[in-house]
């Protein structure tokens, strides 16, 4: 508690407010970033057998792209902003002007371990809040680089870096302490265990959570395209990731043509032993391994099916004949594991949809424009990709974050900015016009305020 305090009282000096404060704090985080790539890889490989092109892609490099936009970017977003001011309010004016939080809590999770700890913080700094940080367990090879970065980076009363169990340590924070915010990255059941917790002292919340994120391949798609980038989102690290498409749904038509597709887009990738290939990863822990094996016996194995649990090992694999109640069309799947349903008419293709409501993305592999708008029309979703899969995530120019079941918020870039600031609604009145009608007695003035609030 004395910690969390010390970042409250360092907020409250007003240290973390001003411009380049806030640009030298995002200038050494990145560098100490690469100062550490070495480690990085090593720490990401041990805990994910992720290969450095992966780990450049999806956690160092996209990290680095967040804190260049940031840099770049700051004093515009910190500027006020300028709003139309309405007929009633003349000659005052209106502006938007954006304030930190305070001191927010950060929850990572352990599939992206750099980058969903560190890209919020990147917003979080940029806003000008304190911050505390909590890492995953689960990876404690990459947790403790990040410790190492952190402290030397930054003043404990600044950012404060939090170890331990997440159902023990989160509680404990969050009942000692109350947030000025919380944003937690991971499943839907730990984020509503954290909601309950933050509505109990009406603490704001950003969820960044998942469900299972369809992938419609219809008639008019490329088929060879829709397999090839389909699969290297699907089983990039191991399918650990929340934007990856947890089920296809493919016309019956195409169905033959497509699994053909991507049975040689999987060996194409990752060889006919993807146990050996040091582009493909591994299942997080035991536990994880043992959750996603228990799928494989509850559909057709079309292709892969293998495993071993002391290299923590599920193979690439397509399963059919699946029933709508198994386990495996019912949780977010998290592994290598790509249920293949078909279907005849959108009609149908629509109910199996919608027993999934508001997927925090949803793909469409279709050529034809008036297709693609029906189903982004019919599916809402947090995101969306046609003719394409998870890619949406890397513009920093796109929000990202879940609707409904999938998340609350959103952020990346600029809107990063904004989940940690408050947008302060400022009204500026002169003193040099005072009208005689804004005071009572308002007898006889009705049909003047008509004119002026409308």
């Amino acid at each position: 508690m004395q910690q969390l305090q010390a970042l409250q009282d360092f907020f409250y000096s007003g240290a973390t407010k001003s411009v380049a404060y806030r640009l030298l704090q995002l200038k050494a985080l990145k560098k100490a970033v690469l100062q550490h790539e070495p480690q990085l890889y090593d720490a990401l490989y041990k805990d994910l057998k992720k290969n450095k092109e992966e780990v450049w892609v999806t956690e160092i490099g996209f990290l680095i792209s967040e804190l260049n936009e940031a840099i770049r970017n700051l004093d515009y977003w910190m500027q006020p902003k300028t709003v139309s001011t309405n007929l009633a309010n003349l000659p005052s004016k209106s502006y938007i002007q954006y304030e930190p939080l305070g001191v927010v809590l950060i929850i990572g999770p352990w599939n992206y371990p750099l980058q969903l700890l560190f890209t919020p913080l990147v917003g979080a700094i940029a806003a000008g809040n304190c911050v505390v940080l909590k890492p995953s367990e689960h990876t404690p090879a990459t947790a403790a680089i990040l410790k190492k970065i952190v402290e030397e980076v930054f003043n404990s009363n600044y950012v404060l870096y939090v170890e331990g169990e997440g159902a023990t340590v989160v509680p404990q924070l969050l009942e000692t302490f109350t947030f000025d915010h919380i944003f937690y990255t991971g499943s839907t059941v730990v984020g509503r265990i954290i909601y309950e917790l933050a509505a109990k002292k009406l603490v704001p919340v950003t969820l960044e959570l998942g469900g299972k994120s369809p992938c419609v391949v219809t008639q008019n798609a490329n088929i060879e395209i829709a397999a090839k980038r389909i699969v290297v989102t699907k089983f990039s690290n191991c399918g650990q990731m929340c934007v990856a498409p947890d089920f296809v749904l493919v016309h019956q038509s195409c169905k033959e043509k497509f699994v053909a597709q991507l049975k040689q887009k999987i060996e194409s990738f990752y060889g006919n032993n993807p146990v050996q290939s040091e582009g493909y990863g591994k299942m997080i822990n035991a536990k994880q391994f043992n959750r996603v094996k228990q799928y494989l016996s509850e559909g057709d194995i079309l292709y892969g099916g293998d495993s071993n649990e002391e290299n923590l090992y599920i193979q690439p694999t397509l399963i059919e004949n699946i029933n709508l109640d198994n386990k495996v069309m019912q949780d977010e799947i998290f592994g290598p594991v790509l249920p293949i349903l078909t279907y005849n008419t959108t009609e149908e293709a629509l109910q199996i949809l919608k027993l999934h409501k508001n997927p925090l993305a949803f793909y469409i592999f279709s050529n034809n424009a008036k297709e693609q708008d029906y189903w982004l029309q019919q599916v809402p979703s947090g995101g969306a990709c046609i003719n394409n899969c998870s890619w949406h995530l890397t513009n920093h120019n796109l929000p990202f974050g879940g609707r409904g079941y999938s998340g609350i918020g959103k952020y990346h870039g600029q809107f990063s900015f904004e989940t940690f600031s408050h947008s302060k609604a400022v009204l500026k009145t002169p003193t040099w016009f005072d009208p005689f009608i804004k005071y009572p007695p308002f007898n006889g003035r009705l049909w003047l305020f008509k004119k002026l609030i409308r």
